[in-house]
């Protein structure tokens, strides 16, 4: 499913929606996720977020980071660093405290860059965006 070289740069990924898989809901997690599939909805993590290259993602995305490889059709808020991985495509706006661009990658919408957001809480079913603290 995965190359081996894939599988290494997340090694500690603790959940996978594959290729193929369509989910429609929200998702939250208090580990690693890696997201090959499509999902349309919320996706919550107070750890990493990992969107592959067949990924697609139609919402918006919370973590405290994130490494996007796929699209995204929605808001992204870090609280740590947010990758925008070769090849991706995002349409909305990002929140982060570091931003990493590679060569490649695809980004429309607004940015603020280090701002500080409260720690991602996980709500049982209640999504709610992390607040900002300080604009820079």
């Amino acid at each position: 499913m995965f190359s081996k070289a894939e599988l290494q740069s997340t090694p500690d990924s603790n959940t996978i929606i594959g290729t193929g898989t369509l989910i429609e809901g929200n998702v939250e997690s208090a580990d690693n996720l890696r997201v090959e599939g499509n999902l349309k909805g919320t996706i919550k993590s107070k750890s990493k977020i990992v969107l592959g290259a067949s990924a697609l993602v139609e919402g918006d995305i919370y973590a405290k980071n994130a490494e996007i490889q796929g699209k995204v059709k929605g808001k992204i808020e870090v609280t740590e660093l947010l990758i925008l991985g070769e090849g991706c495509k995002v349409h909305g706006d990002i929140v982060t405290n570091k931003l990493e661009v590679r060569d490649g990658a695809s980004f429309n919408g607004d940015c603020s860059m280090g701002v500080k957001t409260k720690e991602i809480q996980l709500e049982n079913g209640s999504l709610k965006s992390p607040s900002l603290l300080a604009a820079n």
